[in-house]
């Protein structure tokens, strides 16, 4: 590094002779940087010293580049774009105080919802913003610094993940369902009520059929059913109390708390799979992003 150091020229003499590549005049020059022309032209001539050749042909009212000075300066105007670059992209993270996380809208409303007030204050300097989807946004292209996917992180290699919570998947049902139908206290009791079943349009959701044959069950749907292609949606058909829904636990904890919902049948799914936060390994998180991974798994570790 010592010899780099000898051998580089000055850094405000670099500047000042890329400024005076671009305009070939040295006034122009000491009018932009706020020097006298005589500075600009004590700059040049030791940078010519320096590295033992002419950079420009000094002209009347001009100085233009020669042959070496025009192919060093595209390598001074290169290099220096970059650190410019880089500089700004450094002053940038440190600065950028909100940061997005892309989710569904499910775990949106339903998990990061009844949290915010705790973020508000656990990260009070940061400002999120939620982006909702029908499928997994693709980070990099987006941009997005963090995302909450569900499956196995070995589907997403160019990710880094920490589990927020495993998937574990109940019945559930209203009180007012279970005063009106009664608690289907077994799966087999499952079988006659009337079940609500959740279609995702993109993303993979276990399924009634799958969660009978967990529990050792062949189910075959008969007749009429009730569908709908939102989460949300479907447990709020079981709230109203339209039937029994499948019930991922970390999103509907706090309501099978307040008694809102009740788990019914007597058996829970849980499957290999699991929620994660993840983002890209091709970019660093900035520090406020970073922040918010951690605190969100903290969350999903206090459950």
């Amino acid at each position: 590094m010592e010899n780099v150091r000898r051998q580089l020229p000055s850094p405000n003499n670099l500047v000042i002779f890329e400024a005076a590549g671009r305009h070939e005049n040295f006034t122009r020059t000491a009018e932009e940087l706020g020097l006298s022309q005589a500075a600009v032209s004590y700059a040049i001539r030791n940078l010519e010293d320096q590295l033992g050749t002419p950079l420009f042909l000094r002209l009347h009212r001009a100085a233009k580049l020669t042959e070496a000075g025009e192919r060093f300066h595209a390598d001074v105007s290169a290099g220096l774009s970059r650190i410019s670059r880089s500089a700004e992209e450094l002053r940038a993270k440190g600065r950028q105080a909100n940061v997005t996380l892309a989710a569904s809208t499910a775990f949106a409303s339903m998990w990061m919802l009844p949290r915010l007030g705790k973020l508000r204050t656990d990260l009070a300097d940061i400002d999120l913003r939620i982006q909702t989807s029908v499928r997994d946004l693709d980070l990099m292209d987006e941009a997005i610094p963090l995302g909450v996917r569900g499956g196995d992180p070995a589907d997403w290699p160019e990710y880094h993940a920490e589990l927020l919570a495993p998937e574990t998947i109940s019945a559930v049902a209203s009180p007012s369902y279970i005063d009106a139908h009664g608690m289907p206290s077994s799966p087999e009791d499952l079988v006659t009520h009337r079940l609500i079943w959740l279609e995702e349009p993109v993303r993979q959701a276990c399924s009634w059929p799958e969660w009978f044959a967990s529990a050792g069950i062949a189910y075959r749907p008969s007749g009429r059913r009730l569908a709908i292609n939102d989460y949300v949606l479907v447990i709020q058909a079981v709230l109203a109390g339209e039937g029994v829904a499948l019930g991922w636990r970390h999103l509907i904890e706090r309501q099978v708390a307040s008694g809102q919902l009740i788990e019914v049948g007597g058996h829970a799914l849980r499957s290999d799979l699991a929620f994660y936060v993840v983002w890209p390994k091709a970019r660093e998180l900035n520090a406020h992003a970073a922040r918010v991974r951690d605190w969100l798994v903290s969350q999903g570790r206090d459950r």
